[in-house]
């Protein structure tokens, strides 16, 4: 095709200096600890209970968004309301809002002298300086992602395939489930990935609300912040390079799972 090789290059480039290149830097650095002193920063009790609660937090809050996010773009999309424009404008405020801003948002909200928090203290549930607080944060930036990436699937998913199977007699459920989410399926499998990706690097909007406990409450995001406030750069680039091999399996992962679910809707050639 004309213009390949100028366009390829110019790609391979980009992603060279702005992907790879940092990624290098961050593996290259840590290498410098040597792997025992590596392996005592990298994973100790600490960092494994900080990379616990990043990528837990990040895989529930995400698949927590898959389901209401697809609830919202499904409303957006197929019903006129009075404030529709207004709702939708909504969803995007995450992109929007500074992180810090939503932290402190969040924690007002919902620490325990809040609006929201106190009654909820009241009978037992904690919210703010807990890991709910880390998932709530994380469901709040991660919506977005999740039904930005499927509303214009279900925009323009043809309305005659749903009329179709319920004259033939298809119940909701099953045409929900055998027409409906295998279209929408990808869609919604990489707004899942992008909110889980977004999720596990967060760091403004969850250090206010998190309370920042070691081994209750602390981010890996924050446990890297700490290393490099030591002047440990080696340290915080050994936690960062674990980070990122975990997050690139994942996202690998989710990637082979398109791949299979495109092949699968292909018929298999």
């Amino acid at each position: 095709m004309p213009g390949l090789h100028l366009t390829l290059g110019m790609t391979l480039l980009w992603l060279g200096l702005l992907v790879l290149l940092p990624m290098a830097a961050v593996i290259a650095r840590s290498l410098g600890l040597g792997p025992r002193h590596f392996a005592e920063v990298a994973f100790s009790a600490r960092a494994l209970a900080a990379y616990r609660l990043s990528f837990g937090a990040a895989l529930l809050a995400g698949a927590i968004n898959a389901v209401f996010g697809f609830g919202i773009a499904w409303v957006l999309t197929r019903y006129q309301f009075p404030g529709k424009r207004l709702a939708s404008a909504l969803v995007d405020l995450p992109f929007a809002l500074p992180t810090a801003v939503a932290g402190i948002a969040l924690t007002a909200i919902y620490a325990n002298t809040g609006i929201i928090g106190r009654p909820l203290a009241a009978i037992g549930i904690h919210i703010a300086y807990k890991p709910a607080g880390v998932v709530l944060a994380l469901i709040f930036i991660g919506l977005p992602f999740v039904v930005r990436t499927v509303e214009p699937v279900l925009a323009d998913l043809p309305r005659d395939i749903e009329e179709a199977a319920a004259t033939l007699g298809a119940s909701r459920l099953a045409i929900f489930a055998r027409v409906l989410l295998p279209e929408v399926a990808p869609a919604l499998l990489t707004g899942f990935a992008l909110a889980f990706a977004r999720g596990v690097g967060e760091y403004g909007s969850v250090i206010f609300i998190a309370g920042n406990m070691p081994f209750v409450s602390e981010i890996a995001p924050l446990l890297i912040v700490t290393q490099l406030e030591q002047f440990d750069y080696e340290g915080a680039t050994a936690i960062a390079a674990v980070m990122l091999a975990i997050s690139f399996a994942m996202l690998a992962v989710i990637n082979l799972i398109q791949a299979r679910e495109r092949h699968w809707r292909d018929g298999g050639r």
